[in-house]
């Protein structure tokens, strides 16, 4: 028998307006939920609203990333503006101890219904895009802050301070642009860093081990990497999508021994894996720690990057496909977009044979996919279209497995913020 998804109750309150994205908490039972100039911050044990952000934006607020970690005890999140900025917002613990400890470190959610939202504080603006902030997101260890714009560029932010000593309240830390990547030719709609798994290290021979992805209204994938002389570079550029690259997600859980794939979805109605070509001769050699030595800017093109597209999902979407999850638990990907579609995919274990390129229909694309459909939902949140999507560890009261099994949260135009269970017979 194929999967199931089934709705559970939504989030509360529902929001009644759009809202962007839901999004997790690496490790706590939280989910960040952008919408009009605030956040709505949901707690995943009771599945209600745990606190709200507001008066740090202007205009709407259109993302936001969680900051790995929480150094002494403290909580941080930062969004991303149609104001042109990020805004760095922290949760003081130390003023609450009982309140965090108990609804969201442990889940309880019971007895701290009126928790004090000015716990929260915004502590730091981050300017210099001149459009709307598209995307956020962190580097694994939190060091580095990316942040994309309808202005075409990426910039790159370093932590450099913390900002704040023991038993001090948060002041957010002091802050460093570090590069400014102009090499789209369209808006940057979405940036992701390479997880810290294994085998993330691959290509770190010729640059640091932080890799950084982004996607483009001109309908490519772009990889950066710093390198030996601490800039940061495009070394590939992936070209295949024929239209908008709504947004990317790195492999949670890569195959033994190889570098993660990327998964990337269109507005061409698709979703597609690219994965990294290594030489033999390099993965028997290995790689030097400085293979720059003084070789000029000039010639370092031939240490460039080369990625294809291995697959593409097979098509069930009939608009513009705005999101899609990769589970690190069980390889399962799950899409959504304008159609208002919810679809499951899964990755055949047996291996694929050699695809003769030329008789695909896309030069850039195989002929055939190992990914399968499993299960679709029509109208996952009525007439509305679904902007996101993501797999969410469940703490509610209807799991047995709290922390552990996992549920699909979708986000949508009518502003609900919708769970669904996924169950596997």
């Amino acid at each position: 028998m194929p999967p199931i998804i089934t709705p559970i109750p939504p989030f509360q309150p529902d929001l009644y307006q759009r809202a962007w994205a839901s999004i997790p908490h690496p490790s706590l039972p939280l989910i960040a939920t952008p919408h009009a100039t605030s956040v709505t911050i949901f707690s995943l044990a009771t599945l209600s609203k745990h606190s709200v952000l507001t008066g740090g934006h202007a205009r709407s607020v259109r993302t936001a990333a969680w900051q790995p970690g929480m150094s002494a005890g403290r909580l941080r999140l930062v969004t991303g503006s149609f104001d042109a900025t990020a805004g760095l917002w922290s949760y003081n613990s130390d003023k609450d101890k009982k309140g965090l400890e108990k609804e969201v470190k442990f889940g309880e959610g019971e007895g701290d219904e009126e928790e004090e939202e000015e716990d929260w504080e915004f502590n730091l603006v981050l300017e210099g895009h001149e459009n709307e902030v598209k995307s956020i997101a962190f580097s694994p260890t939190g060091q580095y802050l990316a942040t994309s714009s309808r202005d075409k560029s990426v910039w790159i932010w370093e932590d450099v301070g913390d900002g704040a000593g023991p038993g001090e309240e948060d002041d957010g830390g002091e802050w460093e642009t570090v590069a400014v990547l102009n090499e789209h030719e369209g808006d940057v709609k979405a940036v992701a860093w390479c997880p810290d798994v294994e085998g993330r290290v691959g290509m770190s021979g010729r640059y640091s081990s932080d890799v950084l992805a982004s996607a483009s209204y001109d309908n490519t994938v772009r990889i950066w990497r710093e390198d030996s002389d601490g800039e940061w570079v495009c070394v590939a550029v992936l070209e295949g999508h024929e239209a908008t690259v709504w947004g990317l997600q790195w492999e949670p859980r890569p195959r033994e021994g190889r570098f993660p794939r990327l998964l990337t979805f269109s507005a061409d109605k698709t979703v597609r894996i690219w994965t990294l070509k290594v030489e033999e001769a390099e993965e028997e050699e290995g790689m030097t720690n400085n293979p720059w030595g003084g070789i000029p800017n000039t010639m370092r093109t031939e240490l460039k990057e080369e990625w294809e597209c291995t697959d593409v999902f097979p098509r069930v979407h009939s608009r513009d496909v705005y999101s899609a999850t990769w589970s690190k638990d069980t390889g399962m990907v799950a899409s959504a977009g304008s159609d208002g579609i919810i679809a499951l995919y899964a990755e055949d274990a047996t291996p694929k044979e050699d695809v003769d390129m030329e008789s695909a229909t896309n030069a850039a694309a195989p002929a055939t996919s190992r990914w399968k459909v499993l299960a679709a939902v029509e109208d996952g949140h009525g007439p509305y279209e679904i902007n996101h999507i993501t797999w969410c560890k469940r703490f509610d009261p209807g799991t047995e497995r709290k922390g552990e099994e996992e549920m699909l949260v979708t986000t949508g135009d009518d502003g609900v913020v919708r769970p669904w269970q996924v169950r596997i017979p």
